[in-house]
């Protein structure tokens, strides 16, 4: 995003509004602002109101001519966004990172096909797209040496903990994760490593040795396989950003035929 952000706040244009799907704390946000010119609104919709405020706080500093509308709320559902003081030239979906490759094919389209209806006539579609790489490049990134990915996955455990009141052995459990070519995807799991018991309210649940339990998907995608999906939510790829080593891409996704 950083190498491209000039070009692709150039192919958006003037006077934006830009929805940002999952906003979180708007790191990839402020590189795309810094070049939108007189964009008309700045909506981001996520779903935890603490982390949804402190980034729009930030951000409003930052940006203080940009109208900001926060929108909480899980964008994976209809949604409701609010109307800008100036009619936008176009409404842009913003969608960075790799989130869409955590939904399996079926949620992801109806996701694009979310983004297509809510954009309008003349809007466009910015999302990131992990693509596919080799398959020990990819395990290694999420087996990190560092433990970065574990520790995420572990945490979940943490907070069902501490949220719900199940009484996950967190040290009983061990981080992993495996690429399945065919699928295309990266199948995150957590492996109980002993026999144990977990209790979620009045039930509980034995988990045998080495018996996984599913977390995460991260689906990966070639530039076809992507374009084809968008195809079918009535989207089609207008341009592609990557990186030199074209692990990572941006697309700018317009409407192409009417979906039923």
């Amino acid at each position: 995003m950083r190498d491209h952000a000039a070009e692709i706040a150039a192919t958006l244009g003037l006077e934006v509004r830009l929805v940002e799907y999952g906003s979180g704390s708007g790191i990839k946000t402020r590189m795309l602002l810094e070049h939108l010119k007189a964009p008309i609104a700045y909506v981001p919709v996520e779903i935890s109101r603490s982390a949804l405020m402190e980034s729009v706080a930030s951000l409003a500093t930052q940006f203080p001519d940009v109208p900001m509308q926060p929108v909480c709320a899980d964008f994976t559902q209809p949604l409701r966004l609010p109307v800008a003081a100036r009619a936008p030239r176009r409404t842009i979906i913003y969608f960075p990172g790799s989130t869409i490759g955590n939904f399996e094919s079926k949620e992801a389209m109806k996701i694009l096909r979310q983004m297509r209806a809510e954009m309008g006539d003349g809007g466009g579609v910015l999302i990131g797209v992990d693509l596919k790489k080799d398959t020990a490049e990819i395990e290694a990134a999420y087996n990190d040496a560092a433990g970065v990915t574990r520790d995420f996955t572990l945490n979940m455990l943490v907070r069902l903990n501490r949220e719900i009141g199940t009484d996950f052995d967190v040290d009983g459990f061990r981080h992993r994760a495996r690429y399945n070519t065919l699928a295309g995807r990266i199948e995150t799991s957590l492996v109980s490593a002993k026999r144990q018991e977990v209790h979620v309210g009045p039930e509980t649940y034995v988990f045998r040795e080495d018996e996984a339990m599913q977390v995460e998907y991260s689906c990966k995608y070639s530039l076809d396989d992507f374009a084809l999906m968008a195809a079918k939510a009535g989207l089609s790829v207008q341009k592609v950003w990557m990186d030199a080593d074209r692990r990572f891409s941006v697309q700018y996704l317009v409407r192409s035929t009417p979906v039923t």
